[in-house]
């Protein structure tokens, strides 16, 4: 079996109120490196909830989160920031660049909140990336000056500046046509196939849905299934 990359357990969130609202109630699951996974249900079910927590940006009421063996269930916010910065890699709906960067600089930003590589190598990496999605000619424009396919595309070259153990994407052809939604597919299986990333995903499309490794299905909060897209 590949490497576990995240191991999540007895995860619940729960929304304090007069009526508490529990979002994902105690919910186990592990992803490997080299998978793809997709995560489905009825809307409202909990997948966008469940993808949250996994990625660190909501914390769980109870149960514990492990990334690359490492629990983060006794880290403060600083400490989270630092594991989402080095460890894992985001993708949305919106793809949240800053419009006033062009796509280069969009790409090169977590390299520098990261510190690591010289202005030199991060040019180099974030040239890259881009050309590597198909975007070489592209990389002094601004988003406006983008299609939606691909802005989402510099997006995932984003999501990949600092060499993510795990990449999270929330619907992230959710706003594409059905040709830049392909290639958001194929970009997504390349990731496992070539770079041996975790990939997980967020859909109610069916597409994606078969071309995952395995389907994580979420009714009500709570993980119902989980098994091969085939099954």
């Amino acid at each position: 079996m590949n490497e576990i990359v995240l191991k999540g357990r007895q995860l619940t969130r729960t929304l304090a109120g007069e009526v508490p609202v529990t979002l994902v109630q105690d919910a186990n699951l592990d992803l490997a490196r080299g998978e793809f996974v997709a995560i489905m249900g009825p809307s409202g079910s909990g997948k966008s909830s469940l993808l949250y927590l996994l990625g660190l940006l909501d914390s769980a009421s109870s149960g514990k989160i492990w990334i690359d063996g490492v629990d983060t269930s006794t880290y403060n916010e600083t400490e989270l920031a630092t594991i989402r910065l080095n460890k894992l890699g985001f993708i949305f709906q919106s793809h949240f660049l800053l419009p006033e960067f062009t796509a280069l600089e969009n790409v090169t930003l977590p390299m520098k909140r990261r510190g690591v590589l010289s202005s030199e190598e991060m040019k180099e990496r974030g040239l890259k990336l881009l050309g590597d999605l198909g975007l070489a000619g592209h990389e002094h424009k601004i988003p406006r000056k983008l299609s939606g396919g691909q802005s989402q595309r510099v997006a995932i070259a984003r999501a990949l500046a600092n060499e993510p153990v795990l990449i999270l994407a929330d619907e992230p052809t959710g706003n594409l046509d059905s040709a830049s939604s392909g290639q958001v597919r194929d970009i997504l299986r390349a990731l496992v196939r070539d770079l041996g990333r975790a990939v997980a995903v967020v859909t109610h499309e069916s597409e994606m849905g078969a071309a995952a490794d395995r389907i994580i299905s979420i009714v009500d909060g709570r993980i119902v299934q989980g098994g091969s897209a085939k099954e």
